[in-house]
């Protein structure tokens, strides 16, 4: 069945653009500690502000050169009362492809430090600008995102097997023990999600750190999302229980917990895909949205929410659009995620489909 799905999902033409779109972000956050240029440590508070560096490949002769960047010189507009970059041409910095720079653990366990591209030492590439405190956009994007685009995945991992069991249970069993679990579930629903987290997420201690910050995130999202879910796995499980197959089952003295995980809870599993292709989406909206109003992760560690809180300044969107680039990253995962979850539920649910 998987082969046959991602078949289909790369014979759309939407669909195959989503995968590759994912595809490549991922491939980029793996490997962010080699492909960015500087750690997610690295800061200079002189750079504050620099715009995106730009790269030449035509020298001053007008000749095809190796590529080449100046650095910024800033400087203080005393008509203006505000501080402006120019180039400093007396000096090249060539670019160099898998050269030497700082120091990083490739993948977390083998010390390197090759780059995919940087500058001899005392030149600087930004090729996103930067921020205000002089650390590199483009870095900080790549090991950002490591957070935003996994929040997700984890949460469904604690989610879906809570709500798989709850609404398998609560379907077989029926009766009382159905209204029961059915009615603390629907208690569980009529929390406003998003202000619960808020308040959930502003009540941590200040002094935990962003890991253990992340991980009690991916906890309460998981909490507050399984009721939803085993709703609707429940459902499925009073209109499958009846089958013939799990009749042939309670005869041969099977019992009820196999029953249910054996026989009738596999039987969802085409919603399930549906469902926790189109749930990611909603984890990585959550998790910027709490990071963006200071209560997700926090700094001087990055994730795309805490990023594009920079931008928000009405000076920042008109002056500094490159502290826009997490929110763009944010709209074309979610997009790219939608579409997919789109393209499968078609695949699956042939009865979606337009004749």
């Amino acid at each position: 069945m998987i082969k046959e799905v991602l078949r289909q999902l790369w014979k759309d033409k939407f669909a195959r653009i989503a995968l590759i779109v994912l595809g490549l972000i991922y491939f980029a956050l793996l490997f962010a500690d080699f492909i960015a240029p500087y750690t997610k440590d690295f800061s200079d508070r002189t750079m504050a502000y620099v715009p995106p560096s730009k790269v030449f490949t035509i020298d001053e002769n007008g000749k095809f050169s190796k590529p080449y960047t100046y650095n910024y010189v800033r400087d203080f507009d005393q008509d203006n009362l505000e501080i402006k970059y120019s180039l400093d041409r007396s000096q090249k910095h060539y670019i160099k492809f898998f050269g030497k720079g700082q120091p990083y653990k490739f993948l977390g366990l083998i010390k390197m430090n090759r780059h995919l591209f940087t500058t001899d030492n005392n030149g600087r590439i930004f090729i996103l600008g930067t921020d205000i405190n002089g650390r590199d956009v483009f870095s900080r994007l790549l090991f950002g995102g490591r957070i935003s685009m996994t929040i997700g995945f984890l949460a469904l991992f604690v989610l879906f097997p809570i709500g798989l069991l709850y609404g398998g249970i609560s379907g077989y069993f029926g009766g009382k023990v159905d209204m029961i679990m059915m009615r603390f579930a629907e208690g569980i629903m009529s929390i406003p999600s998003f202000y619960l987290l808020i308040i959930l997420a502003s009540i941590l201690p200040s002094g935990m750190t962003s890991t253990q910050r992340f991980l009690l995130i991916v906890i309460i999202l998981a909490l507050i999302g399984w009721a939803g879910f085993a709703r609707v796995v429940r459902g499925m499980v009073l209109s499958i229980k009846n089958e013939d197959y799990v009749l042939a089952a309670k005869s041969i003295g099977a019992s009820k917990f196999r029953i249910i995980t054996k026989h009738i809870l596999p039987q969802t599993t085409s919603f399930v895909i549906v469902a926790m292709t189109l749930s990611v989406p909603s984890y990585i909206l959550s998790e910027s949205g709490l990071s963006f109003l200071g209560l997700g992760i926090q700094q001087p560690d990055a994730s795309w929410g805490n990023m594009l809180k920079e931008a928000q300044e009405f000076t920042n969107i008109l002056y500094r659009p490159w502290l826009l680039t997490p929110g763009f990253l944010i709209f074309v995962s979610v997009l790219a995620f939608n579409l997919i979850g789109d393209t499968i539920r078609d695949v699956l649910d042939p009865k979606s489909k337009v004749r």
